[in-house]
């Protein structure tokens, strides 16, 4: 799709017309401007960070957080004058997004209490299981309250001091607006939601104060978490404090009104169109997750689907794995490593392109190469650690092709397991919609994963931009009169817009069946990884 003109571009910067969407993935915070029209980006600004492994925990800092956000907005800027000659000093609207759940809490004078414990710790297994007994609701690991409640358990001192819990979108909102609110995707993945009331489910707010009554006896779930928020809903204005955190050069004025900050699940789903009834998208990242709009209840309480919402307040199936493509990239560095050392030169974009390409050449099943791609422990296949891996018998075809496909395979790998529990509860899907890097190379990543799934996949022409354009759109919602969030994206986001649509091809699928086969059986030997190696600094 043609950008419009340069004059009229910078016209709607210089006039306070573009939105914002700030995004902190797990490896780039992205910024993303979009205009008059939320179809065309106009300027683009990233920073590239990755979590610590501190203490036993995965975290990030909060300094961090900020020297990335400004870096970003900074890089937008500086695009922004590269392309059309002009820099931002005011905007329409902002949206911030970032990785779902984990655990982020403050006491009464704002100060945080412990470090910031990601989505991507697996210490919380004692707190889920009995949380998802109280409950008969399933509550995962990485689930906000499944952190809250395993320091609770634990007995941990700061508990008695907690005035404020929230993800990190809520808390990068909330020094950029002075408003503690939360857009209802993101809150889903805190604690259960109503889907009647839109807001957190009081039945189970009730259960939980008894259930800690003795233990935490001043915890009070419906003071300490924030305010709930659907798409569309006003969620403040960017304070004067809040232009110059974001923007420290001065440029920035506040006034900007934001909508409520939501999760990197609810960005991808409006990023591809997928908030109504029997749609689904697949987001490929550090992690991976599929997300189906439910017609109906699910029948019973499966560990291995959570219940959220989409930024709408509709009800949701996510199949969530903590393993995505991190794997995969580590080992696009390792041959990005050899080249170099080769005398080549070539950036690590184009080993990723030639390497994916080489996969086409892969036996169906990979010649018999399995790859776990389990740098983090992955609950939904009982697995506590990441013991990364790569298993192959004595007669498996161990070729460069079959290597990088059993290493694509291996991103998808968990996720189908997942999904096929999804298809046990009659979940339907009309069109399966797939976004994140990984599906910058045309048309590879996504045949495997068609493959994988044996059904169509979309990608969009933004699918590589995934979170920080949804959030942008949005902010754009944000100042649209109508109120219907479907009918918006429909209309006013995807009318026209380019799908490019995979089937899948009977070879792969019958090969990636095969595939996922010795996979499911070989995770005895992924379990028996962590039990007999520790990890570096530890002891054996």
């Amino acid at each position: 799709m043609n950008l419009p003109g340069t004059s009229s571009v910078a016209d709607a910067i210089c006039s306070g017309r573009a939105r914002l969407g700030i995004e902190l993935g797990s490896t780039r915070i992205k910024a993303c401007l979009i205009g008059d029209d939320p179809r065309h980006v106009l300027a683009l600004g990233s920073f590239s960070w990755e979590s610590s492994f501190q203490n036993a925990v995965w975290t990030y800092s909060l300094t961090d957080v900020w020297t990335g956000i400004q870096a970003a907005y900074a890089d937008l800027v500086a695009n922004c004058d590269e392309r059309y000659g002009v820099q931002p000093r005011i905007l329409q609207a902002i949206g911030v997004s970032a990785m779902m759940h984990g655990y982020l809490v403050f006491d009464c004078d704002d100060q945080q209490l412990v470090p910031f414990r990601t989505w991507r710790n697996t210490t919380t297994g004692a707190a889920s299981a009995e949380l998802t007994k109280a409950f008969d609701l399933n509550i995962p690991l990485r689930w906000s309250i499944a952190h809250l409640h395993q320091a609770v358990s634990d007995g941990e001192d700061h508990v008695p001091r907690i005035d404020f819990m929230t993800t990190l979108a809520g808390y990068v909102h909330w020094r950029l607006t002075g408003r503690k609110v939360i857009g209802i995707g993101d809150a889903s993945g805190m604690f259960p939601i109503d889907s009647a009331s839109h807001t957190y489910d009081s039945d189970l707010l009730a259960r939980y104060k008894a259930l800690v009554a003795h233990a935490a006896p001043a915890l009070d779930l419906s003071q300490v978490l924030p305010e709930v928020l659907v798409a569309g809903e006003y969620a403040g204005t960017l304070t004067d404090a809040g232009a110059a955190l974001l923007d420290p050069s001065g440029a920035l004025q506040p006034g900007a009104v934001f909508c409520p900050p939501e999760g990197d699940a609810g960005t991808g789903m409006v990023a591809t169109c997928s908030i109504a009834p029997r749609t689904g998208n697949v987001s490929v990242g550090t992690s991976i997750f599929a997300m189906v709009v439910l017609e109906r209840p699910l029948a019973q309480v499966r560990h291995e689907l959570d219940l959220v919402t989409t930024p709408a307040g509709a009800p949701v199936a996510m199949v969530h794995c903590n393993n995505g493509a991190s794997e995969l990239a580590a080992w696009v560095q390792v041959f990005t490593q050899f080249a170099r050392k080769s005398d080549c030169t070539i950036d690590q974009d184009a080993v990723f392109t030639a390497l994916l390409q080489e996969a086409l050449e892969g036996d169906p099943d990979a010649g018999g190469v399995i790859a776990y791609n389990y740098v983090a422990g992955e609950p939904l296949a009982g697995v506590r650690d990441g013991r990364p891996l790569l298993v192959r018998a004595p007669d498996s075809t161990f070729t460069l092709a079959n290597f990088v496909r059993s290493q694509v395979y291996g991103v998808f790998a968990t996720l189908v397991l997942g999904m096929r529990v999804l298809a046990d509860e009659g979940v339907a899907v009309d069109r399966m919609f797939a976004h994140g890097g990984m599906f910058r190379t045309a048309g590879i990543a996504q045949r495997f994963l068609a493959g994988a799934l044996n059904a169509p996949v979309s990608v969009a022409e933004s699918a590589s931009e995934g979170g920080a354009w949804g959030i942008a759109v949005l902010a754009a919602f944000a100042t649209h009169p109508s109120g219907d969030l479907n009918e918006f994206l429909r209309n006013s986001v995807f009318g026209g817009a380019a799908f490019e649509t995979t089937n899948p091809d009977p070879a792969d699928v019958t090969g990636f069946s095969t595939y996922l086969d010795r996979y499911a059986a070989g995770l005895a030997v992924q379990r028996a990884a962590v039990d007999a190696i520790s990890p570096k600094g530890s002891q054996p």
